[in-house]
C-alpha cells in the first residue's frame, strides 16, 4: 500500500510531464512560439525534478541497504519518518538495528562472565585450513603470560606445550591432564577440556583450561568452611549458656547469705553446665573418631554374612517402625574388608534411612549389589523424604544433622571408612527414592 503512494507519485509526475510536452508542441503549432518555449522550458524543469526525484530515491535505498550489509546502523533517520515511501524501509533497519543492539549486548556480557571466571577460555575458529583465536579470556592471557593474539602460530610460540597436544588430536574433542610451565616457574598441571562445534557453517574449537591445584585448594578451603561453621555453631551452642549460668552464680556467690531458691539456682545452674559439658565432651570424642580413624584390617569375607549381621541387629528396630526391607542380594561372593568397620558403615546408613521414613505411609528399604567393571556395587535405597537440594553438599561434612538427636558424624565416618577401603560413598535422588551406593575394588 505504502509502494502505491511511490508509483502514484512517478505517475502523476511523468503525466504531467506528457501533458507539458504535448502543451508546448500545440502551442508550437498554433504559431505561439514564446508560449511554446515557455511550455519546453517548464517541460525541461519539470524533466530534471523528475530525474533528481528518481535518482533521490534510489539513492537513499542504496545508502540504507548498503549501511546494513556494512552493519552500519548509525545513521538517524527520525527527521525522515513523515516519508511514507520509506517506512518499511525504515522499519527494517530500525528491527536490524535493534538486533545488533541486542547482539552487541548480548557479546558483551558473554566476554564479561568469561573475563570473570578463573579457568582459562580460549576460543578457535577454522578459516579454510588454519586456525584463529576467536577469543582469550582475561584469566587465560594473565595466568599463562600471554598478550591476546589472533593467529595460532604465535600462541604456539608462546604455549608449545599446549598447542602441540592439540594439533597431535589433530583438533579433535579430548580430555587429559598436562604440565605446562609459565615463564620459567615450577610446572603446573592442568585439566584439559577441547571441544569442537559448528554454527552457520563456521567451526569453533573450545579450549578450557583448570588448574588442578587451584580446584583442590577451593574445594578444600569450601570444606574448611563449612566444618569451622559447623564446629562453631556447636560450640557457641555450649559456651554462651555456660558462660551465662557462670556470670548468674558469681552474683549469687557475692550475697551475704543465700536462700532456698538461690540454692536452687545454684543446682540447676550447675546441672546444666554438667550437661553441656558432657555434650562438648560427646562433640570433641566424635570429633576423634573421625580423625583418627583407624586403617582397617582387611580379612576375607562373606558379602551375605556381613549384610546379614548388620541386618541382624537392625531387624527389632525395623520391625518396631513396620519397615518392609527388601534384601535383592542375589549372590554371594568374598570380599577383602575390615568387616568390623563394614558393618558400621552398613549399621549407619540403614539407620539413616529408618530416620528418612519416619511419618511416611510406605516404609520401604531396599538392599541390593552389582559386580561391574571389577568393582562390587553396594546400594541402599529407600523411600523416605529424601535429602533437600540446599544440603546436597553437606551431607558429608562432620557433625553436620538435621536431627536433634543425631551427633552428625554417621556419613562422614561412613564416608571415611570406604574411602580407607579404595572406595567410594555416593548418593542418588529421583523423584521417589534416596540411594547410597557403595562402591568397592575386587
Amino acid at each position: 500500500m505504502k509502494n502505491l503512494k511511490l508509483y502514484h507519485q512517478l505517475f502523476i509526475r511523468l503525466l504531467l510531464l506528457l501533458l507539458v510536452f504535448i502543451g508546448s508542441f500545440l502551442l508550437l503549432y498554433n504559431s505561439l512560439v514564446y508560449s511554446a518555449i515557455f511550455g519546453f522550458l517548464v517541460f525541461l524543469l519539470m524533466g530534471i525534478e523528475f530525474f533528481s526525484f528518481l535518482r533521490n530515491t534510489f539513492l537513499f535505498y542504496d545508502k540504507t541497504i548498503a549501511a546494513i550489509l556494512n552493519n552500519d546502523f548509525s545513521a538517524d533517520f527520525s527527521k525522515h519518518k513523515s516519508y511514507d515511501n520509506y517506512k518499511n524501509l525504515f522499519r527494517l533497519y530500525d528491527s536490524l538495528k535493534q538486533n545488533q543492539n541486542e547482539q552487541v549486548s548480548k557479546d558483551l556480557v558473554y566476554r564479561s562472565i568469561l573475563n570473570n571466571i578463573e579457568t582459562g577460555v580460549l576460543i578457535l575458529q577454522k578459516s579454510e585450513e588454519d586456525w584463529n583465536i576467536f577469543l582469550m579470556n582475561d584469566y587465560f592471557s594473565s595466568h599463562f603470560m600471554v598478550p591476546k593474539m589472533s593467529k595460532w602460530m604465535y600462541l604456539k610460540n608462546q604455549l608449545p606445550s599446549l598447542c602441540e597436544i592439540i594439533e597431535e588430536r589433530n583438533f579433535e574433542e579430548l580430555k587429559t591432564s598436562l604440565q605446562i610451565r609459565v615463564n620459567k616457574e615450577d610446572a603446573q598441571t592442568f585439566m584439559l577440556q577441547a571441544s569442537k562445534t559448528k554454527a552457520y557453517d563456521q567451526e569453533y574449537y573450545i579450549v578450557l583450561l583448570d588448574s588442578i591445584q587451584k580446584v583442590v585448594e577451593k574445594k578444600e578451603k569450601e570444606a574448611w568452611i563449612n566444618l569451622m561453621k559447623v564446629i562453631s555453631h556447636e560450640l557457641m551452642n555450649s559456651i554462651t549458656p555456660i558462660r551465662s549460668l557462670t556470670q548468674n552464680l558469681n552474683e549469687l556467690m557475692q550475697q551475704d547469705s543465700l536462700s532456698k531458691d538461690d540454692l536452687d539456682d545454684i543446682k540447676e545452674s550447675v546441672s546444666t553446665m554438667i550437661h553441656r559439658s558432657n555434650h562438648l565432651q560427646n562433640f570433641v570424642e566424635s570429633y576423634r573418631k573421625i580423625a583418627m580413624l583407624p586403617s582397617p584390617k582387611k580379612e576375607k569375607t562373606e558379602l551375605n554374612q556381613l549384610m546379614n549381621n548388620a541386618l541382624q541387629l537392625m531387624n527389632p528396630l525395623f520391625k518396631k517402625e513396620n519397615i518392609i526391607l527388601k534384601n535383592n542380594i542375589s549372590f554371594n561372593r568374598w570380599i577383602m574388608v575390615d568387616s568390623l568397620q563394614m558393618e558400621q558403615v552398613l549399621i549407619n546408613l540403614l539407620t539413616n534411612s529408618l530416620y528418612a521414613l519416619e511419618g511416611k505411609d510406605e516404609k520401604i528399604i531396599e538392599i541390593s549389589a552389582e559386580q561391574k567393571n571389577k568393582r562390587l556395587f553396594i546400594s541402599i535405597s529407600d523411600s523416605g523424604i529424601g535429602i533437600d537440594a540446599e544440603i546436597e553438599d553437606k551431607i558429608f561434612l562432620p557433625f553436620f544433622t538435621t536431627r536433634k538427636e543425631g551427633a552428625g558424624i554417621g556419613l562422614t565416618l561412613s564416608k571415611n571408612i570406604i574411602e580407607a577401603h579404595g572406595g567410594y560413598l555416593n548418593y542418588q535422588m529421583d523423584e521417589k527414592r534416596t540411594r547410597f551406593i557403595i562402591c568397592l575394588l575386587e
